[in-house]
C-alpha cells in the first residue's frame, strides 16, 4: 500500500511548460492587447514558479526568451524539440526521469497559486482540476511509467482513466488556489470580480 506521506523536496521535480510569451493567451485578444497579454502571462508564470518553493523547478520550453526569463526567476530549463503540450511534456518527462522519482506538472496560468507542496505522493497520480472540473491544472505522478499525457478538453477524466490503466493510485485534490486558470475573457472577469474588494456576490 502506498505511503500516504508526501515526498520530501529532494525527490520531486516541478515542470512548468511555457510557450512564447508573445503568443500567450490569444483568446484574450478582444480584451487585452499583445503587451498586456504578455505581461499577464509572465506574471502568472512567475507566481507558479514561486509556488514551487524549495522544489526543483524546470521551465519546459523551446524559446530562448522564455529560457532566459526562467533563469532570471531561479528556475532551470528543459529544452524540448516538439511543439504541442502533450509531446513537449512527454519529452521533458523523459529527460528528468533519471534524476527524480516523481514530478509535478503545473500550468503556467494559475494567478492564485500559492504552494505546490504536499501534492506528490508515492505511486500516486494526484490531479488538481480546474474550477470547472474538466481540465488538469496540476498533475503529480511518478516518473518512468507508461502514463500517457492527455491534455486538452476534458483532460481530467482522461488523466483519471490513464492512472487506472497504469495501476497507480489516484487522488483528485480540490485546492481552490490552484483551480483558477485564465483562458477566456470570462475567466479574467471572474478573477477581477473576486479581487475587487467592493464586489459583493
Amino acid at each position: 500500500m502506498a505511503n500516504p506521506i508526501a515526498f520530501d523536496d529532494q525527490v520531486t521535480v516541478v515542470l512548468v511548460p511555457i510557450k512564447d510569451f508573445r503568443q500567450a493567451k490569444n483568446r484574450l485578444s478582444q480584451r487585452l492587447d499583445v503587451e498586456a497579454r504578455e505581461t499577464l502571462a509572465r506574471s502568472m508564470a512567475q507566481r507558479v514558479v514561486q509556488a514551487a518553493g524549495n522544489l526543483s523547478t524546470y521551465v519546459v520550453c523551446n524559446d530562448r526568451e522564455v529560457a532566459n526569463w526562467a533563469q532570471s526567476v531561479g528556475a532551470e530549463v528543459v529544452w524540448v524539440q516538439r511543439d504541442g503540450l502533450n509531446p513537449a511534456i512527454t519529452e521533458a518527462a523523459a529527460q528528468v526521469a533519471d534524476l527524480y522519482p516523481h514530478m509535478i506538472i503545473a500550468h503556467a496560468d494559475l494567478p492564485r497559486a500559492e504552494s505546490l507542496g504536499g501534492i506528490a505522493r508515492a505511486n500516486t497520480v494526484s490531479i488538481v482540476p480546474d474550477r470547472h472540473r474538466q481540465g488538469t491544472n496540476v498533475l503529480s505522478l511518478p516518473t518512468g511509467t507508461a502514463f500517457k499525457f492527455q491534455y486538452g478538453s476534458g483532460s481530467l477524466y482522461r488523466h483519471m482513466a490513464e492512472a487506472v490503466s497504469c495501476k497507480l493510485n489516484l487522488k483528485v485534490l480540490q485546492i481552490p488556489q490552484l483551480q483558477w486558470d485564465i483562458d477566456t475573457p470570462e475567466d479574467l472577469d471572474a478573477l477581477q470580480e473576486m479581487s475587487d474588494p467592493g464586489h459583493s456576490s
